[in-house]
């Protein structure tokens, strides 16, 4: 895959965000560490995608500002945004009866201009998108004819087809079973540790944050009750204290990093 070493500030700088007159995160500040494999999770309904939504320019804050590479978000225009950054929403729909490698291609929009056209260097950057997702054989394939877990690799090739210095990605791994979530999660550290590219992502799975990020952001009820690297953060108490489980924490055998085992309910003895 090319190389992309550009990396650039981001950052929310005590935010109220929202929707209408509800109120998710107030007084929210956060910094996305250049060059990380930023995870964000909580429980549900806790303001993750909120959050991301409005590093990405899709929520205007309330009060406060999102920074990206050192100026406020809500001054670039949509098409400067989206050369920076690229997108992974938690839904996205397909236009009717559009191909594959179509709306592979619709990731180099940004690229577009009067002045410049379509060019080889777009063609290689959706080929190359369309290999890291194992989504050449469905090329020619319409989007609406695929399975959801197929649909959900085609959106994150469009995504890296915008060849963005970073990445936001709400929930990547929904739709796909458990070894295309390794493979999915695989391939964002690869974009990480080898084109340099800053990602965030919204995870609900505890195990695969602490496995794969750099840095780990912990949210319940709009806040950030912890961050940092997940070795350093990461215990039964503060599980016990954001989900409400009761767990051990424990090195996982393969990578050494926190894994979580539920203790489950206790089992009434049913031999006597």
């Amino acid at each position: 895959m090319t190389e992309m070493t550009d990396l650039m500030d981001l950052y929310a700088d005590s935010v109220t965000l929202g929707y209408d007159e509800r109120v998710i995160s107030r007084d929210l500040s956060v910094q996305i560490p250049p060059g990380s494999l930023t995870v964000v999770i909580g429980p549900n309904a806790c303001g993750k995608s909120t959050l991301l939504r409005a590093l990405s320019r899709l929520l205007k804050p309330a009060e406060g500002a999102v920074v990206l590479d050192g100026e406020s978000i809500a001054s670039y225009r949509a098409k400067d945004v989206a050369k920076k950054l690229g997108l992974l929403p938690q839904t996205s729909i397909a236009p009717d009866g559009i191909s594959v490698a179509d709306l592979v291609a619709r990731g180099r929009y940004p690229h577009q201009s009067l002045l410049r056209q379509w060019t080889e260097a777009d063609e290689a950057a959706v080929v190359d998108a369309m290999r890291a997702t194992n989504v050449v054989d469905l090329s020619g394939r319409q989007v609406d004819e695929l399975s959801g877990g197929q649909r959900q690799r085609v959106w994150v090739s469009m995504v890296l087809a915008q060849q963005t210095p970073m990445l936001l990605l709400d929930e990547p791994t929904t739709f796909l079973d458990i070894a295309h979530q390794i493979e999915l999660l695989e391939l964002l550290r690869e974009l990480n540790e080898d084109r340099g590219q800053t990602l965030v992502a919204v995870l609900h799975d505890l195990n695969h944050a602490c496995r794969y990020a750099t840095h780990l952001i912990v949210m319940k009820d709009g806040m950030i009750v912890a961050e940092g690297d997940p070795a350093g953060i990461v215990t039964a108490e503060l599980v016990q204290e954001v989900f409400g489980m009761a767990c051990v924490v424990i090195d996982d055998p393969i990578t050494l990093t926190p894994m979580v085992v539920p203790m489950g309910r206790p089992r009434l003895n049913r031999s006597s």
